[in-house]
């Protein structure tokens, strides 16, 4: 049985953070002594007066220990990194600091999981990309790759090349958000162009809207929001979005977890119908997660608090958040924003191990058969 496992993956936003906080909660479930370490990471908080990557204080938080930033994330990459890198390498050795790293957790526990850093190539510029990094451990690579056929196999072959090079064994292949009816044809046939190339596939875990889920907060980044009220309850998770006054109330099933996209013109209008439906449908909690009011600065008009008063909104503390954008507009950057767990989303936190640990064959991922 291998001791260590570095998780990597084709790409950003893959469920490379899914698939390794289940696979540690999973193997600490089983009875394992593991430890958990980000080598390379590139967005980072403040952590004891240093600093570590955000998904090192993710896994602080979600599996129990206490983070310390020179074992659990050794090098961060930072905005201006690469150019500081650049013009002064001689100020570095990050390798060092990663053999350093692995060293003490090696000492710790029995097994150590390293999770890796967007696509395989990312950190080659300061010679710490995943598949160099994974090398240097003297690791196998889990590959995780999201749902599909033939792109998903194309992506893998691009991955695979770099971690050859560098002679770095392919445990297994992890397949992600793949939807419920396409499981079994998906499964069919990666599994039939992976035994061609001597990689087992892992599993197959298919999509779940949950981990799509996101918060008001992270909506507000994506829209150059401002909050107008109720800042407290910036972490209300969302599920469905409604745009504009005209609301089809027969539209939704659940009616729970709603976004509110809408100018200011409509804003009082379109508040009064939800409040008008949640209490034909004798709701005990309001639908609303929160509401976006478009057009903040558009013809000189600049929204305060004051614009977003309303009872219903007041009552329940719905957050508001105002935004420059067009409804139209709005609505299509919510549409592409990528949602990542964090501290701040346990729910998905559960529902990333749970997904993991039911989907994944352990046995073969640890070579227990």
């Amino acid at each position: 049985m291998d001791n260590q496992i570095f998780i990597a993956a084709t790409g950003q936003h893959k469920g490379k953070t899914t698939s390794t906080l289940g696979v540690v909660a999973t193997l600490k479930s089983q009875g394992y002594n593991v430890g958990y370490c980000k080598p390379v990471g590139q967005q980072h908080l403040s952590v004891k007066g240093d600093i570590a990557d955000k998904d090192a204080v993710l896994f602080g938080d979600a599996i129990g220990f206490e983070v310390e930033p020179k074992i659990h994330s050794p090098v961060v990459m930072p905005s201006g990194f690469t150019a500081e890198f650049l013009d002064h390498p001689q100020k570095y050795d990050l390798e060092s600091m990663i053999l350093e790293a692995q060293k003490e957790l090696l000492s710790r526990h029995e097994i150590v999981v390293y999770e890796g850093t967007g696509h395989p190539g990312v950190g080659s510029i300061a010679g710490v990309s995943n598949a160099r990094v994974a090398s240097l451990l003297n690791t196998s690579v889990v590959l995780v790759v999201e749902g599909g056929i033939g792109r998903t196999i194309d992506e893998l072959a691009l991955s695979l090349a770099l971690f050859e090079k560098e002679s770095v064994e392919i445990k297994g292949i992890i397949v992600n958000k793949v939807h419920a009816d396409k499981i079994e044809r998906v499964t069919h046939y990666v599994k039939k162009a992976l035994d061609k190339l001597g990689i087992p596939l892992l599993g197959v875990i298919p999509y779940d809207s949950i981990l799509s889920f996101p918060l008001m907060q992270t909506i507000s980044d994506a829209l150059k929001g401002k909050t107008l009220q109720h800042e407290e309850k910036m972490d209300n998770r969302v599920e469905e979005l409604v745009a504009g006054s005209l609301i089809e109330v027969d539209e939704f099933t659940l009616f729970q977890n709603l976004l509110l996209v809408v100018n200011y013109g409509r804003f009082h209008q379109a508040v009064d119908k939800i409040q008008q439906e949640a209490k034909g449908r004798e709701l005990d909690e309001p639908p609303l997660s929160g509401v976006v009011v478009t057009g903040d600065g558009r013809g000189g008009r600049r929204f305060s608090p004051a614009d977003a008063h309303h009872p219903y909104l007041i009552k329940h503390q719905v957050p508001v958040i105002s935004t420059p954008y067009d409804t139209y507009d709005a609505v299509v950057k919510i549409s592409k924003i990528e949602v990542k767990i964090n501290s701040n989303t346990p729910w998905k936190v559960r529902r990333a191990i749970e997904m993991v640990h039911d989907n994944i064959d352990f046995d073969l991922l640890m070579g227990r058969k």
